[in-house]
């Protein structure tokens, strides 16, 4: 038997509801977030200034949490940035050229490349680092510019991120949201994102070959003129020699394949792993900066750092009070607000889902389908991000009452809510593929969805059997 909930477990599971009522009207959270933490602030001490200074305290709780991913994704960017404007993105991708022959040679080698790319760099810069490149090429040998987007989006928005191997950042989010290691969730989800991957990205190139035949796709010559006559334009001073920048390639790709060899000998998971690969990044800027600009090397080091510590808080600036609220159900409220549970109480998540377990008989099927759903459900603001937190607490209520099946269902909500919200299915997340290939992002995203919804059904009947 559980505790007796008490207002507090109430106020939170209500606010759950709303929360999820919010996403599904396509509206922002922060403000039902703050609320929530506002009542549950002066619930639990009974004090208005408390409450206010909690709903502060919160946010530092979060964005203490939350910093290493955040800062992370900041460099990773600011490195992607300081590649592009040296040209050694096209170095380190030119070997690759020579693979592309066909259009179903194009189709797989931009889409392996892409996720492989991703798990490093993340997608949005690898997207900048890759389709400016082969793009012309996959033209040439007539894979449509929609089939390129499509490639794109799928392997590295869809498969890279929603398993977010390297970097980690979505599994922190939602171990944290569940309350498990982030080891257990990075394992868990190893199955499901590739049964996901393999799905997905078969329908959806079976679905391009079949409207290649028909004549519904082609290759629009106009953009390959406009792809040739862009890089022909650029600047005939480059800021590095060939030579250099192949040598910096190399040095980038030893140091990258040096680390995985580390991560997998000194066995680093979760924040270790992340120190190691952003360490290493850093270490990358610096060394690219310096040969490329020069005397104005170390100006640009703190210039590209900005710019990437923008892009790092403009993605997760709206997780930030979703994240703040959801911890709450876990470690947080004792931190912010004090012993205020309930005796015996082991978090406002596990308490409900002892009482869920007492309530309602609930099986292995009935929570993988509800973490679909919530999962889906978060991801359509957009972001991808913003909600996992939420899929997370649900997965473990889930996982207390079921009383197995934490780290698994918990890998289903957070592949659900990324492939949905991170850069496939909504128009607005789809945008940086969709502009370098010159497609319109809402023919991009109908064009997914056939072959994400088949993924999410084939991967919620495989998570049921694993749970």
């Amino acid at each position: 038997m559980g505790i007796e909930l008490n207002a507090l477990h109430w106020i939170y599971l209500v606010f759950i509801f709303i929360i999820i009522a919010v996403m599904v009207m396509k509206r922002d959270t922060s403000l039902v977030c703050i609320l929530g933490i506002f009542l549950l602030g002066i619930f639990a001490t009974a004090s208005l200034y408390q409450s206010v200074a909690g709903v502060f305290n919160s946010f530092i709780y979060a964005i203490k949490e939350l910093l290493g991913t955040i800062l992370i994704i900041s460099i990773i960017a600011a490195m992607s940035k300081v590649l592009l404007e040296t040209e050694i993105n096209e170095v380190m991708v030119s070997p690759f050229t020579k693979l592309i022959k066909t259009p179903g040679l194009a189709y797989w080698v931009i889409g392996i490349l892409m996720m492989v790319i991703s798990w490093f760099f993340w997608p949005s810069p690898a997207v900048a680092l890759l389709g400016a490149v082969l793009l012309p090429v996959a033209l040439n040998v007539k894979l449509p510019a929609m089939g390129v987007a499509v490639a794109m989006n799928l392997f590295g928005h869809g498969i890279a991120l929603s398993g977010d191997f390297i970097i980690q950042g979505a599994p922190k989010l939602t171990a944290d949201g569940a309350g498990i290691p982030v080891g257990d969730v990075v394992s868990a989800s190893v199955p499901l994102v590739f049964v996901m991957g393999i799905v997905t990205t078969v329908a959806a190139f079976w679905l391009l070959r079949k409207d290649m035949k028909k004549g519904v796709l082609s290759t629009d010559n106009a953009l390959l003129q406009n792809t040739a006559q862009t890089k022909a334009e650029k600047t005939e001073s480059p800021l590095l020699s060939k030579a250099a920048k192949r040598l910096l390639a190399f040095m980038i790709l030893i140091l990258y394949l040096a680390d995985i060899i580390v991560m997998y000998m000194a066995k680093l998971q979760g924040g270790d792993a992340t120190a190691l690969i952003g360490g290493t990044s850093i270490f990358i800027l610096i060394v690219v900066s310096m040969l490329s600009h020069k005397d104005k090397g170390m100006e640009k080091i703190m210039a590209y750092l900005i710019e990437g510590l923008q892009f790092g808080f403009k993605i997760f600036g709206p997780v930030i009070p979703i994240a703040a609220f959801f911890y709450l159900g876990d470690s947080a409220m004792g931190a912010i607000f004090g012993d205020v549970l309930p005796k015996g109480s082991n978090g406002l998540v596990n308490d409900l889902g002892v009482a869920l377990a007492n309530l309602v008989p609930l099986n292995e099927a009935v929570g993988a389908l509800t973490l679909t759903a919530v999962g889906a459900i978060t991801g359509l603001d957009g972001s991808g991000f913003s909600g996992i937190s939420l899929a997370g607490s649900i997965a473990k209520l889930f996982a207390t009452a079921i009383g197995a099946g934490a780290a698994t269902l918990t890998a289903l909500g957070q592949i659900a809510a990324i492939w949905v919200g991170g850069g496939t299915l909504i128009p607005w997340a789809v945008i940086p593929a969709a502009a370098i290939c010159g497609v319109d992002p809402f023919e991009l995203a109908r064009r997914n969805i056939k072959p994400v919804v088949i993924g999410l059904a084939v991967t919620t009947i495989v998570a049921i059997f694993l749970i």
